[in-house]
């Protein structure tokens, strides 16, 4: 199964969403059979099979017949399981092929009394507890008339055929841009010939393609890795393994930087297995070449789009924490504690999100509280300080005149003025 032939995630919506429209089971599963996911009263669900004595091996085998059947006869087919059950099959295709379907059913396309006198009375010859078994189960199967299943198939094929599209669309896009970071490749290759460069590893190329990372600056985060991808595959020459070996000490490092900088760290290290999987299978430069171009830049694409998914929940923990603590004498390192990140990616993204650095946020929390303590004459602005987290009154003091225009005794009096004069008037 190639992980990119089509889109799992658009396939399983697919699914889900036929079988709460139809009222029907839908199972998505791979051509030998294996289920990604099934709704509804799907086969997976049936225990027809298993009260009559039997097992689903044939069931499956019914399956890959019925999509085989259905990429011959144009993407649609309708069949009965071993049971007599009815379902219909459109398979999703991908460059090799049909390599993944979605099926409707079982359902019942006759009278459920007719079933039962036909397929488990006169076909399976059940008498006694086995009849009153299979009857029980029958009983839950969904109902479909003839002429709606027809009509139902050839929806399901129109969805499907929607998936084919976007993922002949999707692979089309990754060609195109797999050869364009390949041709940045070969241009950065060429230069290294050309400047006669020695064939040593260009650590500090790498020192750039982390830092850029760090900073979270794709495009630049993209051009170097381009660049160092083709200062491996120069270094390494005609040695495959080392260049193997320099690429995944490469995957390691940018792992490692991204989890330092907020990425998930199981999400990411699954990344990594992932590629080291990938490459054992490459015997060729070439071909090893064409898919890490595609495999590293992937890898990126995950980093940042998981990063930017994360921000704003992130930033919403940060804002609550400072909510909770600002009487207590917080630090950055505390939140980022707090929120599982590192204090530099933390001020880096809180200034992205709210325009302010962390600190100052904070500071504007604490004295919008001292405004509200201030209107209270009994309390002293050494206890007002306290008890909104300034350990000193004096910076207090500072800090209170440079985001308001004025000190917090001056601040006091004038709204103490105005309360009054509004009671007077």
């Amino acid at each position: 199964m190639h992980e990119e032939a089509f889109d799992r995630k658009l396939a399983e919506e697919c699914a889900r969403a036929f079988s709460l429209s139809t009222g029907l089971g839908c199972t998505l599963s791979d051509k030998e059979g294996n289920t990604f996911a099934d709704f509804g009263y799907s086969c997976e669900k049936c225990r027809l099979c298993e009260v009559m004595g039997g097992t689903r091996t044939g069931c499956i085998r019914a399956h890959i017949y019925g999509m085989t059947e259905a990429a011959r006869f144009g993407g649609k087919y309708i069949y009965f399981c071993p049971r007599g059950l009815t379902c219909f099959v459109s398979p999703i295709l991908s460059e090799y092929g049909a390599e993944a379907k979605i099926t409707v059913g079982p359902f019942i396309m006759v009278e459920r009394q007719d079933f039962i006198d036909c397929e488990l009375i006169e076909n399976a010859c059940l008498t006694g507890e086995p009849l009153e078994a299979a009857m029980r189960v029958v009983e839950d199967v969904p109902l479909a008339a003839p002429e709606r299943v027809n009509q139902l198939s050839t929806l399901l094929f129109m969805a499907v055929g929607f998936l084919n599209n976007v993922s002949a669309e999707n692979r089309l896009l990754q060609s195109r841009r797999s050869d364009a970071i390949q041709g940045q490749i070969t241009a950065y290759i060429q230069t290294l010939k050309q400047e006669g460069d020695t064939r040593d590893y260009p650590f500090e190329l790498e020192r750039r393609l982390l830092q850029s990372i760090t900073r979270q600056e794709r495009e630049e985060s993209q051009r170097l890795l381009n660049e160092l991808l083709g200062a491996i595959l120069f270094a390494g020459g005609a040695d495959i393994e080392l260049v193997k070996a320099r690429v995944y000490e490469l995957l390691v490092l940018i792992s490692r930087t991204a989890i330092n900088s907020g990425a998930d760290p199981q999400r990411t290290l699954r990344l990594n297995q992932e590629a080291l999987s990938g490459m054992i299978h490459f015997h060729s430069i070439d071909s090893l070449c064409l898919w890490l171009s595609g495999a590293l830049s992937g890898f990126m694409n995950e980093l940042f789009t998981f990063s930017d998914a994360k921000h704003a929940n992130v930033i919403h923990r940060c804002i609550q924490y400072i909510g909770e603590h600002y009487s207590e004498p917080i630090t950055l390192r505390q939140a980022a504690e707090h929120v599982y990140l590192t204090p530099p990616y933390l001020c880096r993204i809180f200034k992205k999100e709210t325009g302010i650095t962390f600190n100052e946020y904070l500071n504007r929390i604490r004295i919008n509280k001292a405004k509200e303590l201030l209107a209270n004459r009994k309390l002293r602005l050494t206890d007002i300080s306290l008890l909104v987290g300034f350990e000193d009154q004096s910076y207090f003091t500072k800090v209170f005149k440079r985001i308001t225009g004025m000190l917090p005794s001056v601040w006091r009096e004038k709204k103490l003025e105005e309360e009054t004069l509004l009671n007077l008037s």
